[in-house]
Order: structure tokens, then C-alpha cells, then sequence
């Protein structure tokens, strides 16, 4: 996606193409890293690139589980496992994209949204709230997507000094300007690395 999402009146489409291009802020975050750069922890935080996608395909499915009737997923955190490659949350983010375009598509924006007992003990959540709108999660997600963004923007700058704009040049594929460049490798950065193509 360029680098804002496409102008439209229609609500869902614009709440589902921020989502879009906040998700491609994590994606390009981890262009043609090896799996090494993806997992390590180059700044103050414990977060790492890898973590941070898989903490984000997690909390957006456990979400739409929601608005779908399901219940939440047990498990929403940043720890990676062997399968946990960057070419496989890649594509468990694509999927997760498709997922929530094809739940969203059948349901309103008004829509209510139980909200589940055990968020109510929360203290980042109202307690008195009894139902979220599908508007408002979507909006939610919006929000912690674009955190999450943030914090691989600095993860990624802190690996190797590649910033969101020349990355995103690189990925959408942007001639040279006099105010960005697209990021280019200094030099080969090892094997294994990992393209990011656009979503599909």
C-alpha cells in the first residue's frame, strides 16, 4: 500500500485500509532481515521484530474471534517458537488480513460485542462496559497495530539503521528523490534473509 491508505466514503473501507497500512508498517519493518535480526533485541526493550508480528497476528485474531461470536485467544504474547519464522508470521499476517476483511464484510459496524468477563477485571478496560461496536474494535486495533508499528520502526532503526520511510520506498518500489531514498543493503547482510512483498 502507498504511503496513505486510498481516499473513500465509505467508513469500512477506510477502518479496514488504516488497519492495512498500520500492518504494513510491521511488515516492512522486517524487509530482507535474517532470522537472526528478526529476533534480536537491539534496543531497551525485550521486543524484537519477529515478537512483535507475532503479537500482532495473535491480538488481531483473537479480536475478530470476538466480533465472530468465538472467545478470545488464550494466548496474546511476544515469546517466539521454532516455527515462528519471519517468512511464516509474514504469511500468518496475510492470512490473518484476509480472515478479518471476510468477517468484517459480513458484519455492521454497529454491531455489539460482548465483552468477555475476564476483560472486565482489566484495568485497561471500562468495567462497566458491557458490549463493545465492531467500529470500536476495529478502531482499537487500528490504534495497537500502529503502537506496535512504532516500536518495530525503532527495533528495526536500532538494527540497522533503516528507517520506516526507505523502507517503505524500498517495498513499494519508489524511484530516488532528493528528500528519500529507498533503502538498499550497505552490503550483503548474511543468508536466509527475507523479502517482504506487498500483501496480496
Amino acid at each position: 500500500m502507498p504511503g496513505q491508505p486510498p481516499v473513500s466514503n465509505d467508513e469500512r473501507e477506510l477502518l479496514l485500509s488504516f488497519l492495512a497500512q498500520q500492518r504494513d508498517g510491521l511488515r516492512n519493518a522486517a524487509l530482507a532481515l535474517t532470522e537472526a535480526q528478526a529476533r534480536s533485541q537491539p534496543s531497551v526493550s525485550p521486543l524484537s521484530v519477529a515478537s512483535l508480528l507475532r503479537h500482532a497476528i495473535t491480538t488481531e485474531r483473537s479480536w475478530m474471534s470476538l466480533v465472530h461470536g468465538g472467545p478470545p485467544a488464550g494466548d496474546q504474547g511476544f515469546d517466539l517458537t521454532e516455527a515462528d519464522t519471519v517468512a511464516a508470521l509474514l504469511d500468518g499476517y496475510d492470512t490473518v488480513a484476509t480472515e478479518s476483511a471476510e468477517i468484517i464484510a459480513t458484519t455492521g459496524l454497529d454491531e455489539a460485542v460482548p465483552v468477555p468477563e475476564r476483560f472486565k477485571a482489566m484495568p485497561w478496560f471500562d468495567s462497566n462496559v458491557e458490549a463493545w461496536s465492531v467500529r470500536w474494535i476495529l478502531l482499537h486495533l487500528i490504534e495497537e497495530t500502529a503502537r506496535h508499528a512504532g516500536h518495530a520502526d525503532i527495533v528495526r532503526e536500532s538494527v540497522d539503521g533503516a528507517t520506516s520511510h526507505e523502507l517503505m520506498a524500498a517495498v513499494e518500489g519508489w524511484p530516488p528523490t532528493e528528500w528519500l531514498q529507498p533503502w538498499q543493503p550497505a552490503a550483503a547482510v548474511g543468508t536466509n534473509t527475507v523479502e517482504v512483498a506487498p500483501p496480496n
